[in-house]
């Protein structure tokens, strides 16, 4: 699969450790690597419902490690086209190893494409100390 996160420069994170990159009338969506510290493996991804609308907060998956549990939320409200097949064939690793790249949890389509309220620039998330990643 192709590398979803070439080109980083209508990229966005969340408060609570989560990102978006925009893609014209598209946005792949996922977690930030800081978000999994703790995480040695994934042992489970439960996708919620993956059709129809989604407001910005909903949980869109839970990823289980043990007694870890964190959840995947919408970073803004849209429509959710498809999961990563990646983590849908058991590939679940690369939420791990590429959580801001291959890692995407989610293809969405924002109800509002060019609106970034409440989202951090990757240098904002950056200087929260929060994302090795971000550039």
């Amino acid at each position: 699969m192709k590398n979803k996160k070439s080109n980083l420069k209508d990229l966005y994170y969340t408060n609570d450790h989560e990102w978006i990159d925009f893609k014209g009338t598209i946005a792949f969506v996922g977690i930030c690597g800081f978000k999994l510290t703790g995480f040695k493996e994934i042992q489970q991804i439960i996708f919620s419902e993956l059709s129809g609308f989604k407001k910005q907060g909903e949980i869109i998956a839970k990823i289980r490690y043990n007694d870890y549990e964190i959840e995947a939320h919408m970073p803004v409200d849209g429509k959710i086209l498809k999961a990563n097949d990646l983590l849908i064939s058991g590939k679940q690793q690369v939420l791990l190893n590429e959580p801001e790249k291959n890692g995407w949890i989610a293809q969405i389509i924002p109800s509002r494409p060019f609106e970034r309220k409440d989202l951090l620039l990757p240098k904002k998330y950056q200087m929260n100390g929060k994302s090795k990643y971000a550039k």
